[in-house]
């Protein structure tokens, strides 16, 4: 029962983090058989991780097919619109509950992540773990389950808005004005810096998407 748990769980994980770092893209159909194939485990557990890919959206039928779900224009504003309103309330918790230990991690982050301008898909990771250290810093349990709802559906974008020229850069500034205002305790600059970011990021999407 343990093993059938863990193999359910790590077939999820799995093709979840495939998306996100775009080895499956919008419109690419998943197959049972090759996945199974892929990960190396039993086709049962990859079809209940794609039945829950499937409700979570994440999934999208094509006919009898399962494909990468896409996003279209409104989705994306919606998506963006909650977005910024969880990741601004994050910031402006963790101003207020961040213990000293999490704010250094924030600063050590920031400043280790300078070293990966040039490389979008490690700059990529990084920007999530960085948010994800903030969720966790807000110390409140029911905030960071609806983002972490929020940031499943970000894995359906196929390129990173840190690929766009001069966004890395960019980014990593208002990353540190983040953490500047959660160190202060400014709750208020906390929530405003990181509202602004994700404007930001949402702006280059956009022309990413015009260009494309």
């Amino acid at each position: 029962m343990t093993q059938n748990r863990t193999q359910n769980r790590d077939a999820y994980t799995m093709i979840l983090e495939a998306i996100d770092l775009g080895v499956f893209k919008p419109g690419d159909r998943l197959v049972e058989s090759d996945l199974a194939d892929r990960f190396g485990v039993s086709r049962t557990p990859i079809r209940e991780a794609l039945q829950r890919l499937e409700t979570q959206s994440l999934l999208a039928r094509d006919g009898r097919s399962l494909i990468v779900a896409s996003l279209d224009h409104n989705q994306l504003a919606e998506l963006y619109a909650v977005r910024s309103e969880l990741e601004g309330l994050a910031a402006r918790l963790a101003a207020r509950h961040a213990t000293l230990e999490e704010v250094r991690v924030l600063k050590e982050m920031v400043k280790e992540d300078w070293q990966l301008i040039g490389d979008a898909r490690g700059l990529a990771k990084a920007n999530r773990r960085f948010h994800k250290m903030i969720h966790l810093a807000s110390h409140n349990r029911f905030l960071v389950q609806q983002l972490d709802m929020v940031h499943r559906s970000m894995a359906l974008m196929a390129t990173t808005s840190l690929a766009a020229e001069g966004r890395g850069e960019v980014a990593l500034g208002e990353h540190q004005a983040i953490v500047d205002a959660i160190e202060a305790r400014d709750d208020d600059a906390a929530y405003d810096a990181l509202k602004r970011h994700i404007s930001k990021a949402f702006e280059t999407r956009l022309k990413l998407r015009a260009e494309s």
